[in-house]
């Protein structure tokens, strides 16, 4: 995977039509690089969530290509992979599943709900209000917090709507995203076993997904993402 934090950290530098172009075939030499990692992450998550096995990588990459349409930044590539396994009906699904980021400097492994919609994010409130004491055992037990942060969580400045403002855990409902993520360096994509250390962060992670996938699998007609511009 070293070559392909090498030619992102170049992509970023040459973020143009005509340099991409003139390096298609290192292009498509890391793609297949990245395809063949995400094999052995699908094959390691299976462990311990069988259903992943079902999946192709194919299905769980995104596209380099940016959508520029509604973006002020017409640069026309992603400047890192996104790898999202999910096991629960794949990327467009509302169900929680394993997000893996390669950025040169910015490497991280995540999970949670990742800005659900408003009917869903009032569902999981609920449940973490319903359950705080469930909640704080996972995030708070040693090994998940030694390796995950809250990550881009956005947190309301007040009390959400229908919620006592004077609840003591107040902030841990206020995000309107309930993601948790572990940094990973460069040089861990060095190593041959960087799958393996992955994959170990999957098995911290699990519990936190599974809070978030029990919830909504009582809420089936909110397991779709409903299509929309943010």
């Amino acid at each position: 995977m070293k070559n392909t934090l090498e030619f992102l950290k170049q992509l970023a530098a040459n973020n143009n039509r005509e340099w991409f172009n003139d390096h298609k075939y290192e292009y498509l030499q890391v793609k297949g690089e990245v395809e063949e990692f995400t094999q052995k992450l699908i094959n390691e998550l299976a462990k311990i969530e069988p259903t992943a096995s079902y999946l192709t990588p194919a299905e769980c990459l995104y596209r380099i290509y940016r959508d520029t349409r509604f973006s002020a930044d017409k640069t026309p590539y992603k400047n890192h992979i996104g790898i999202y396994i999910n096991p629960r009906g794949g990327k467009k699904s509302e169900f929680c599943g394993y997000y893996v980021h390669l950025e040169p400097g910015d490497c991280l492994v995540a999970g949670g709900a990742w800005f659900p919609e408003s009917p869903l994010l009032k569902v999981y409130r609920s449940e973490i209000y319903s359950n705080v004491e469930e909640y704080l055992e996972i995030i708070n037990n040693p090994e998940f917090s030694s390796h995950f942060k809250p990550y881009w969580q956005e947190p309301l400045k007040t009390a959400p709507k229908g919620f006592p403002k004077d609840w003591e855990y107040m902030d841990l409902i206020k995000p309107k995203s309930f993601v948790f993520a572990a940094s990973l360096a460069d040089k861990d994509f060095s190593s041959k076993n960087v799958a393996g250390k992955i994959a170990d962060l999957f098995r911290i992670l699990k519990p936190y997904n599974d809070f978030f996938n029990f919830t909504l699998e009582q809420h089936p007609q909110l397991a779709v993402r409903t299509p929309k511009r943010r």
